[in-house]
């Protein structure tokens, strides 16, 4: 992990030389599906420089990393902000203004937090826990009726559809049915917004029916 996170540290170091021809393949790759550009191991001139490449909606991870850069861009009216990682209920309230969407509404106090900190609906997919880790968070297939009817407690959040994450250790039919199940979901709900698919299983998740992405790693080669 650390030498990961030391690879990915050196290739944001080298933003500025970031390959643009290379983005816009990425774009084309993902045949109309919006990209969220996964910002964590970047920093705000590195985002800048993914924005002059046509990328136009970035997503953070954790609330203290989001802060700073959001700060830093804020003037910038065509940056759209995501959240994109697991948001603690104590921290919902730091960011709740800031963000245009949620991809991990997991549980009612959250939304409760949310609805309480905003003055115009937020835009939240609700996050699917559709494999067998359950170290994920995520609300389960069978519990979806209850959670969506409490949702409606809140009128400041917009559901806008579901987001699903496949595990690391699984081959390319394990994610997909993985990704057609969280696509059969959001049929069977009315929902046509899936967040789904991220550097390693885009393609896969795009196959199955994502209309949005998060990308990290693979717009840094």
């Amino acid at each position: 992990m650390h030498d990961n996170f030391a690879s990915y540290r050196r290739n944001a170091c080298r933003i500025l030389g970031m390959n643009q021809q290379h983005v816009q393949n990425i774009i084309a790759s993902v045949k109309g599906a919006r990209i969220v550009a996964a910002s964590k191991y970047i920093d705000a001139q590195g985002i800048l420089q993914l924005h002059e490449y046509g990328i136009n909606y970035f997503g953070e991870n954790r609330v203290d990393a989001f802060l700073p850069k959001y700060a830093a861009l804020k003037e910038h009216k065509d940056i759209h902000w995501h959240f994109i990682g697991h948001l603690q209920s104590n921290k919902a309230k730091m960011i709740a203004d800031k963000i245009e969407c949620l991809h991990s509404l997991d549980s009612l106090k959250l939304a409760r937090i949310l609805d309480e900190s905003r003055d115009t609906p937020l835009d939240c997919f609700v996050e699917l826990h559709l494999t067998d880790n359950e170290a994920k968070s995520g609300v389960k297939p069978e519990d979806l009726p209850t959670f969506l009817e409490g949702l409606k407690n809140y009128p400041k959040i917009h559901v806008v559809g579901f987001m699903a994450m496949s595990d690391a250790d699984m081959d390319d039919e394990q994610k997909k049915g993985v990704f057609l199940k969280a696509k059969a979901l959001a049929d069977q709900y009315g929902y046509h917004e899936i967040s789904m698919g991220m550097s390693e299983d885009y393609l896969l998740a795009i196959e199955a029916g994502a209309t949005t992405v998060r990308l990290g790693r693979i717009l840094l080669q």
